[in-house]
């Protein structure tokens, strides 16, 4: 069986992650260290608004009609409740 539940990280793994960290780098390169890792998030995402600004301005000069993927995407979100009640009686029944 699949388990669909979010993973967690609870508090005495992050600290043993930053243990490890600070082992492996040392603790003076840590700020350098998430320093970057900021840097390189902030252009991830300043590319990826980019790129979704380019294609609904593409969508936009060729006219292409959005409305369905909303509409679709609203369907499968209606059968997906639908199926999540159905599991649940079934697994209330066993």
């Amino acid at each position: 069986m699949i388990n669909l539940q979010p993973l967690f990280i609870s508090t005495t793994e992050i600290v043993f992650i930053l243990f490890i960290i600070v082992i492996i780098f040392g603790a003076d390169k840590i700020p350098d260290i998430a320093k970057g890792m900021g840097k390189g998030m902030r252009t991830l995402k300043n590319a990826t608004n980019d790129i979704k600004g380019e294609i609904k301005r593409s969508v936009d000069n060729q006219g292409i009609d959005t409305n369905l993927t909303s509409e679709v995407s609203e369907e499968i979100n209606k059968v997906k409740d639908k199926m999540a009640d159905l599991a649940g009686s079934i697994r209330r029944e066993l």
